[in-house]
């Protein structure tokens, strides 16, 4: 059995990570505020649309370091991610360029 002043420990370090997760969320929400604004803002659409990816990004890191706990996992964990999160971008991409806009016409009767 564990002792009361252990078990207090262990309350005051669940509440600590609450408070890092609502901070998180919190900041979360002002992120994606800041996402809206910026659209409606009339500035360059390359700064515009780096603004958001950059944001975006952010917000990504935030989520996997935080809310899927790999900031506390083992180091081979968040490489484990980071390798499926490459193969899974390559696998887009590549999808992305057999499938192009220009397969999709129809061949006419002169090429077949």
């Amino acid at each position: 059995m564990s002792s009361p002043a252990a078990s207090a420990g262990h309350h005051h370090a669940d509440e600590n990570k609450f408070q890092i997760y609502v901070q998180i969320a919190m900041l979360l929400a002002v992120i994606t505020g800041i996402e809206i604004v910026i659209i409606f803002i009339p500035f360059a659409t390359w700064l515009i649309v780096s603004s958001l990816v950059v944001l975006s990004v952010v917000k990504f890191l935030y989520v996997i370091f935080y809310f899927m706990h790999l900031k506390w996992d083992k180091a081979f964990c968040t490489i484990l991610f980071f390798i499926g999160l490459v193969l899974a971008t390559g696998t887009t991409w590549a999808l992305l360029e057999i499938f192009d806009a220009k397969d999709s016409i129809p061949l006419t009767a002169q090429e077949s």
